[in-house]
């Protein structure tokens, strides 16, 4: 029989500044449309299994917002301008970035289906066309109309079938009172606070399984050593600075953290691991091991370059790809992302009839690994939020005709990571050695290697050197280390040197330059010192892709390509 594993991907950085303010909304929009959904989808089908992995910096920010809504003490400018009474006492900058904001998200699935949403955009590109004075003859009322269509179409497929109040007012289109707007708040609220005791139902129910990934979405192997980076890719351009200071440390501590924060959530240890970006290296493994984790998980193309790859690979990369392997006989299980069935979801898709798609994706798993071995694996991983705008209604007919089709196959069984270790602990086969890599293109190039990348590690490491600088003068008293340590850590994610490079579009780019070097004045302030005039200057000074709707709405979606 097959054995396959869905494992959703959930993840976002920390978007807030030194304040607590959050510079973009996409952890709480992307809870309301696809954690939700998510959710929604596993609790209809009993039969379904999966994997479903939570980044801690994403589990703390969706605390953060229930208390926001529990409280009133709004910490996201966006949400707090959707229950605003007085949009007519907005100035000139505030309707202009209100009109913006409320355009970024993916317009053929999500604007224009709704004639009311149309005709605000419509209006608003009349007036970016006169300037800024253009932007005076937005009206409260045309604002308010605007802030709730954003938030409407960012309202999950499920919650809008649940909620015919919902559907009301977007068959409405417009007119739409202070007490329907805050109608949406509360909505929002309710249904935000409630998805982290929903996924805690079905772990505790057998029906999904939890993984954690190391605390702020850090690249492990390079906080190790920057030098694996080499290893799949010799004479890539590296930083100016040798190493990471204290690598070896702030790696183990963003893996105790990431343990930690899991079970204050859920109560429970997880036993597996979806390292940041499917970053692995023997010495990564190694400190994941020794902190109790019993699998991890990674990308193809990591793989292909251990096992040698060649012209061979795709008639070789079935038998190969089904089955974890061990790097020594006590350490962890590494199981194997098959990119081109986890693309097809992530990518193809979203332009076929769901029926079509559904028949097409059990046709390749089945042709594919029919003779892979006894008992093969299937690893499905992806991100959890950023192919569903690109599907019509969120992607809630194909993940419907998936779930109902996996979970009634005669010859294919879902399961998790972990019940494939229990059922089948003799399919764990033995690796000699790793390269190092990412589920990017099997290396580091998407976080390391471009001019203003490394720019950015450059500049990480000056802090963290000065950071160990002030510890080891123990000039910080206990609350003041917590906060730079928080600080730190957020520092860290790969987030940061994923969008600099001069093939990503300029605005999205901007807007990380700018809360990444926020992030680092944040940790000089909290050290006591003055931060580097270099910190006040733009880091990538490239960038101009096209604009992607899904970069724009705070996604990463990355595409496990081969070489």
């Amino acid at each position: 029989m097959l054995n396959l594993v869905l494992c959703w991907h959930f993840h976002q950085p920390d978007y807030r500044t030194e304040d607590g303010t959050y510079r973009l909304p996409w952890t709480y929009l992307h809870a309301m449309k696809d954690y939700a959904d998510m959710a929604a989808h596993l609790e209809r089908q009993p039969g379904m299994r999966a994997v479903v992995n939570f980044v801690p910096s994403l589990l703390d920010q969706l605390e953060d917002y229930t208390r926001q809504f529990q409280t009133g003490v709004l910490k996201d400018p966006l949400l707090a301008l959707l229950i605003k009474p007085d949009l007519d006492a907005l100035g000139r900058e505030e309707r202009a970035d209100l009109a913006q904001r409320c355009l970024k998200l993916n317009v053929p699935t999500m604007l224009e289906p709704f004639p009311g949403f149309v005709r605000l955009r419509d209006i608003i590109q009349v007036a970016a066309r006169q300037g800024a004075e253009g932007y005076d003859y937005l009206s409260g009322a045309f604002l308010s109309d605007l802030v709730t269509w954003y938030h409407l179409a960012w309202t999950g497929e499920s919650v809008r079938r649940d909620q015919p109040r919902v559907l009301e007012l977007m068959q409405r289109g417009g007119g739409f009172s202070l007490e329907e707007r805050r109608y949406l708040f509360d909505l929002y609220g309710t249904v935000i606070g409630s998805l982290l005791p929903r996924y805690r139902t079905l772990a505790r129910e057998g029906r999904i399984e939890l993984s954690s990934t190391p605390h702020s979405h850090p690249i492990l192997p390079l906080l190790l050593d920057l030098g694996a980076a080499r290893d799949a890719r010799p004479g890539l351009a590296l930083p100016e600075s040798s190493d990471y200071p204290g690598g070896a440390e702030r790696a183990r501590a963003h893996v105790q953290g990431a343990l930690a924060a899991h079970r204050a959530v859920f109560q429970q240890t997880p036993r597996g691991c979806w390292p940041a970006e499917g970053g692995v290296s023997r010495a990564a493994l190694d400190l994941l091991a020794g902190e109790g984790v019993a699998w991890a998980a990674t990308g193809e193309g990591v793989l292909r370059h251990t096992l040698g790859g060649g012209a061979d690979w795709n008639q070789r990369r079935h038998a190969a790809l089904a089955r974890p392997y061990r790097l020594a006989p006590d350490g962890l299980a590494l199981f194997f992302r098959d990119d081109h069935l986890s693309d097809l979801i992530g990518f193809e898709y979203k332009g076929w009839f769901s029926t079509d798609a559904v028949r097409h994706f059990l046709h390749q798993v089945e042709e594919g690994y029919r003779h892979a071995g006894e008992d093969p694996l299937i690893a499905i991983v992806l991100d959890g939020e950023n192919a569903w705008e690109y599907y019509p209604y969120n992607g809630h007919y194909f993940l419907t005709e998936l779930y109902h089709a996996l979970a009634n196959h005669g010859t294919l069984r879902v399961t998790t990571f972990g019940e494939y270790l229990d059922l089948f602990p003799d399919q764990v086969g033995q690796l000699p050695s790793l390269v190092a890599g990412s589920w990017v293109y099997g290396d580091f190039t998407t976080w390391i290697g471009d001019a203003a990348k490394n720019r950015a590690w450059d500049l990480l490491c000056a802090a963290k050197a000065a950071y160990d600088e002030t510890l080891a003068g123990g000039g910080l008293d206990e609350t003041t280390r917590a906060r730079a340590e928080a600080v730190l850590k957020s520092c860290e994610s790969s987030d940061w040197f994923w969008w600099f490079g001069d093939y990503n579009p300029v605005e999205s780019v901007a807007d990380f330059d700018r809360l990444y070097r926020a992030k680092l004045r944040q940790l000089y302030q909290c050290l006591g010192r003055a931060a580097p005039a270099q910190l006040d200057r733009p880091i990538c000074r490239g960038g101009g892709g096209a604009v992607s709707a899904v970069m724009e709405a705070g996604g990463v979606m990355r595409r496990g390509v081969t070489d």
